[in-house]
């Protein structure tokens, strides 16, 4: 900090952003750290995106989030990028350095903090439904962390093959695409199974195309969805015996990592999901 009387500022620069809780979670967290930061919520289009990045260099801001639409456009106007971040292609969270930004994707890692918090995944047999920006940062954080085989169950054959080709190729994983076609059966030898999509996303009733009695109770089973966090998915692997992660951890934990990377603190985990319950009313 360059003098007292000066805060910190991050942000979250989106089109749509209105509704997104990551400010009351993070101020929240900024709070229980006894930290005086601040963070902003930006709508932003994407015409004026090399303007407002440039504007968070001559403010001198710590760093930010980018959320959609922006999370591959602002690449090109970072400094450099993390090895993460480069597999995926997409930047979701950048900090600063004395002449710029590096870009960093803490999506994927959120979701393994998430996780790991239950069980470890190297070795694990892994079917993931989607291959759009949050499906292919969870692949290659899951790939990054030694899982044995990622099937990809994707509708679209480009993108489905192109994530399925980058984990076997870059990072050095068994993975293949699966056409998605009507209810998808799930192999009974599958460890973990994730909704890597937005069905389900602010929608408690909208049911992934899956087999349900293709579930078997030794599957762990997660989704992304963060709101509502008890999506029908979930509820139905529950029923079905398998033990279930919700969206809300992946969205705490990649906070969690965000906050970290700016202030060099570890954060209070406990406020920032308490922070997010609140402010969707869970």
């Amino acid at each position: 900090m360059t003098h007292e009387s000066l805060q910190e500022i991050v942000c979250c620069m989106g089109q749509p952003v209105a509704g997104n809780p990551s400010q009351f979670m993070m101020e929240r967290a900024f709070a229980a750290a006894g930290l005086d930061w601040r963070y902003l919520t930006l709508e932003v289009t994407p015409e004026d995106l090399p303007a407002a990045v440039a504007g968070m260099k001559a403010m001198g801001f710590s760093g930010g989030n980018f959320t959609i639409p922006h999370k591959v456009a602002v690449i090109a106007h970072l400094n450099r990028l993390t090895e993460a971040a480069e597999l995926m292609g997409a930047v979701n969270c950048v900090f600063a350095e004395e002449d710029g930004f590096v870009g960093e994707n803490t999506d994927g890692k959120g979701f393994v903090a998430a996780l790991k918090e239950v069980v470890e995944p190297e070795g694990k047999k892994v079917v993931l439904f989607g291959a759009g920006g949050a499906a292919r940062a969870i692949a290659v954080e899951l790939g990054l962390n030694k899982v044995a085989s990622i099937d990809v169950v994707n509708r679209d054959a480009g993108r489905g093959r192109d994530l399925a080709n980058l984990l076997t190729e870059r990072v050095g994983i068994a993975a293949r695409w699966i056409p998605w076609n009507g209810k998808h059966t799930l192999p009974e030898d599958a460890d973990l199974v994730i909704n890597g999509t937005s069905i389900g996303l602010s929608d408690a009733a909208a049911m992934l195309p899956v087999d349900l009695d293709t579930f078997r109770e030794s599957m762990l089973v997660a989704d992304v969805s963060f709101n509502p966090p008890q999506t029908a998915f979930l509820q139905a692997a529950e029923d079905a015996g398998c033990q279930a992660i919700d969206g809300l951890g992946m969205l705490v934990n990649q906070g969690a990592i965000g906050f970290k990377i700016w202030t060099g603190i570890e954060p209070d985990r406990a406020v920032m999901r308490e922070a997010l319950e609140e402010y969707l009313g869970i």
